[in-house]
C-alpha cells in the first residue's frame, strides 16, 4: 500500500521510456529536442542532478531565472507558448478558462439566497448547513489529487473530465428528489469544481511568464468575483420567479461550450501517458489519507456545539482521528509516496508556508461575507432572497475591481508584496466594520462597510499564489498550485462551518429570550441548527415577536464577525514572512509526463543525499519523497 510493486514499477519505467522516443525525423531537429529532452536514465539524471546543485538558491524557480538557448531556430520555438498563440487563441483560451471559474465560484454563492427556500422545500433543517457544505468539503478534499493528475497525464484531458464530474454534478442537483440526493450531487459538483479551479491556475502558470500570470490571475480573481456578486443575485431570482432548480440547469448549457472550446483551442504538453500506468502512479494512500483526514476534521467542526455536544464520542473521535490521519498524510509524503501528492520540499521556505498561510487566512474570511450578509439581509433588514442578492452588490463590485486591478499593478511593477499588505490591512478593517453592521437600514453604513472590506479582499486572491510561485522549480508548479488551492478550499470549509457553529451556538444562547417572546414551538425553529433555515419564519411572526428574533440574529451575527476579523489579522502578521523576489518575462512549456515526475523524483533523492554527505549524516536509503518504497 505505501509504495509500488516490483511489477508496476517496471511497467511505469516502460511508460516513461516510451514517452522519451523521438518522434522527429530529421537530424537537425532531433539535435534540437535533445536539449529540452525528458530522457530518465539513472546516468543521465545524476549529471543533471549535480549540475543543478551548482545553482544557487535563487535560481530553484526556473521562471525567475529562465535563459534562452542561443541555438533555438528562429520564429515560434515549441520552448516558446506564448509566441506561437495568436490572439484570437488567447482569447478564446481565457474566456473559457474565467468561464470554467465563473462556474465553480457560482456553485459557492448562488445557493446563499436559495438555502432556506431549499430546506424548506426539503423539510430538513440540516439542509441549510450541508447543501453548502458539501460543496465545500468535497472541493476542498480533491484538489491536491487534480494537481497530480494533470502532472501525470497532462493539463488538457484532466480538465476536460474535471468539467465533465462538474456538468454531471450540476445535473443530479437540477434533478433531485430528496435532500440526500441534493447533497451527493453537491459534493459530486464540489469534485468537478475544485478540479475546475485548480486547473484553472495551473493552466495560466503554463500559458504564460511568471510576470505576465499576475494579470491573467487578476482576470480570475475578478472573475471569482462576479460570480460572488451575481451569484446570490441569480439565486434569489430564480427561487422567487422559477424554481431554485435553475441555480443548477444554469450550469448545463455553458460546462458544454466551454469543454468544446478548450477541446480545440487549448494546446498544453501532452504525454499521451496510458492510463493503467498513470493509474498505477498516482499516489492513491496519500490521496484517500489526506480526503479522510479533512472529512473527519470538518466533519467534528460541523456536529459539534449543534448536532453532537463538543465533548461527546463522535466529535471528538472525528477531530482525533483527523489530525491522526493528516499525520499519517504527511508521513507517507516523505517515506513512502514514489509521486507525492503533496512533496513536502514545497514546505522548505519559510516565504512559501507564510504564502499558505496568508491564502488561508484569506480564503477563511472572504467566504464568510458571501455566506452571511445573505442571512444579515434577510434575517435582520427582512429582504427577499433577490434583494439580498442586490444588497451584496457594492462588497462583490469592489472586490471585483481591486482584483483586476492588483493584477495589472504586478504586471507592470513586478511587485507582489504591496498588494498583499495593504490588502490584509483594508480587510481587517472592514470586516471590523461589519461587527457595526446596523440593526436597521442605515444604507451608507451598510454600503460603505461592504467596499471597505471587498476592496480589502480583492488584492489576495492571487497575489499570496504568485508568491508561492517564485520559489518552486517549474517542475512544482502544478503541485504547488494544487497545494495552494487546497489551503484556500480547506479555508473556506472551515469557515462556513466554524461560522455556522457560533453563530448557532449564539443563537442557542438566546433560547429563553426568544422562548419567552415566541412560545417554546417558535423559539425551537429559530434557536441552534435551525435558525439558518427558519429566516421565512420570521417575517410571519407578530410586529413584537418580530423584532425579538431579528434581535437575536443581529446579536449573533455580530459575536461571529468578530472571529474573522481576528483570522483577518492573522493573515496580516504571517504576510510579513513572505519575500520579494524578482518574476521573470521569459518563458518555456512546461513538460509533463511520468518521464517529468520520475526526473523530479530522482533530483529529489540525489539533493537529500547530498546534503546529508554535507552534513555528516549517514546515507540511508528510506529518507524522503518516497526513497524507502524504493529501496
Amino acid at each position: 500500500m505505501a509504495g509500488p510493486t516490483s511489477t508496476e514499477t517496471n511497467d511505469v519505467d516502460t511508460t516513461i521510456k516510451a514517452q522519451e522516443i523521438p518522434t522527429e525525423s530529421s537530424t537537425h531537429q532531433t539535435l534540437h529536442n535533445s536539449r529540452a529532452s525528458t530522457t530518465v536514465t539513472p546516468e543521465d539524471s545524476e549529471k543533471e542532478v549535480i549540475d543543478s546543485e551548482n545553482h544557487t538558491s535563487n535560481q530553484s524557480s526556473v521562471d525567475v531565472t529562465t535563459t534562452h538557448n542561443a541555438a533555438t531556430p528562429p520564429g515560434p520555438s515549441p520552448q516558446d507558448p506564448e509566441a506561437s498563440r495568436t490572439k484570437l487563441q488567447t482569447t478564446v483560451i481565457m474566456l473559457s478558462l474565467c468561464a470554467s471559474v465563473f462556474l465553480a465560484a457560482l456553485d459557492v454563492s448562488i445557493i446563499t439566497t436559495a438555502l432556506p427556500t431549499i430546506s424548506e422545500h426539503f423539510h430538513s433543517n440540516a439542509g441549510y448547513t450541508w447543501i453548502g457544505s458539501a460543496y465545500l468539503l468535497a472541493n476542498a478534499a480533491s484538489t491536491p489529487s487534480w494537481g497530480k493528475f494533470s502532472d501525470i497525464w497532462g493539463r488538457k484531458p484532466i480538465l476536460l473530465i474535471a468539467a465533465g464530474v462538474f456538468f454531471i454534478g450540476s445535473l443530479l442537483a437540477a434533478t433531485s428528489v430528496s435532500i440526500g440526493m441534493l447533497i451527493v450531487a453537491r459534493a459530486i459538483q464540489g469534485i468537478g469544481g475544485g478540479g475546475l479551479i485548480i486547473l484553472v491556475n495551473i493552466c495560466i502558470s503554463d500559458l504564460f511568464s511568471m510576470r505576465k500570470r499576475g494579470a491573467y490571475f487578476g482576470l480570475i480573481g475578478m472573475t471569482w468575483a462576479f460570480a460572488s456578486a451575481i451569484g446570490p443575485l441569480l439565486g434569489g431570482a430564480f427561487t422567487q420567479k422559477v424554481s431554485w432548480r435553475w441555480c443548477f440547469y444554469i450550469n448545463l448549457p455553458i460546462t458544454g461550450t466551454v469543454a468544446i472550446a478548450l477541446f480545440f483551442y487549448l494546446h498544453l504538453d501532452n504525454p499521451k501517458t496510458p492510463v493503467w500506468d498513470g493509474l498505477k502512479a498516482v499516489d492513491w494512500f496519500g490521496s484517500l489519507l489526506i480526503i479522510g483526514g479533512t472529512l473527519m476534521v470538518l466533519l467534528g467542526l460541523e456536529f459539534g456545539g449543534v448536532t453532537k455536544p463538543w465533548d461527546s464520542a463522535t466529535v471528538i473521535c472525528l477531530i482525533i482521528f483527523g489530525v491522526l490521519v493528516a499525520g499519517l498524510f504527511v508521513l507517507n509524503e516523505w517515506k513512502f509516496a514514489r509521486y507525492p501528492v503533496m512533496p513536502l520540499r514545497l514546505f522548505k521556505h519559510v516565504s512559501n508556508v507564510a504564502a499558505l498561510g496568508v491564502c488561508f487566512c484569506h480564503g477563511f474570511v472572504f467566504i464568510s461575507a458571501s455566506y452571511y450578509l445573505p442571512l444579515y439581509f434577510q434575517a435582520v433588514l427582512g429582504a427577499t432572497p433577490l434583494l439580498s442578492g442586490v444588497y451584496l452588490l457594492p462588497f462583490a463590485l469592489s472586490l471585483s475591481l481591486t482584483s483586476a486591478g492588483t493584477g495589472i499593478f504586478i504586471k507592470k511593477t513586478g511587485k507582489y508584496l504591496p498588494p498583499i499588505y495593504f490588502g490584509l490591512v483594508v480587510m481587517t478593517l472592514g470586516f471590523g466594520l461589519f461587527i457595526n453592521l446596523p440593526r436597521n437600514a442605515t444604507w451608507s453604513k451598510i454600503i460603505i462597510y461592504q467596499i471597505v472590506a471587498g476592496i480589502g479582499v480583492g488584492p489576495n486572491f492571487q497575489s499570496p499564489l504568485i508568491a508561492l510561485q517564485t520559489l518552486v522549480k517549474k517542475a512544482d508548479i502544478a503541485t504547488a498550485t494544487a497545494t495552494f488551492g487546497f489551503t484556500r478550499n480547506l479555508s473556506t470549509s472551515i469557515s462556513v462551518v466554524v461560522g455556522s457553529v457560533v453563530f448557532q451556538n449564539e443563537m442557542q444562547k438566546r433560547s429563553a429570550e426568544l422562548v419567552n417572546a415566541l412560545g417554546s414551538s417558535v423559539a425551537s425553529e429559530l434557536s441552534g441548527g435551525s435558525a439558518g433555515a427558519s429566516v421565512d419564519i420570521v417575517k410571519d411572526l407578530p410586529a413584537a415577536g418580530r423584532e425579538v428574533a431579528r434581535d437575536a440574529y443581529w446579536g449573533s451575527l455580530r459575536i461571529m464577525w468578530i472571529i474573522y476579523v481576528v483570522f483577518a489579522a492573522l493573515g496580516l502578521a504571517i504576510s510579513f514572512a513572505i519575500g520579494q523576489h524578482v518574476l521573470s518575462k521569459e518563458h518555456e512549456t512546461t513538460k509533463v509526463g511520468l518521464a517529468e515526475q520520475e526526473k523530479l523524483r530522482l533530483e529529489a533523492k540525489k539533493a537529500k543525499k547530498a546534503r546529508d554527505v554535507e552534513a555528516g549524516v549517514p546515507v540511508v536509503q528510506a529518507a524522503g519523497d518516497g526513497e524507502k518504497a524504493l529501496a
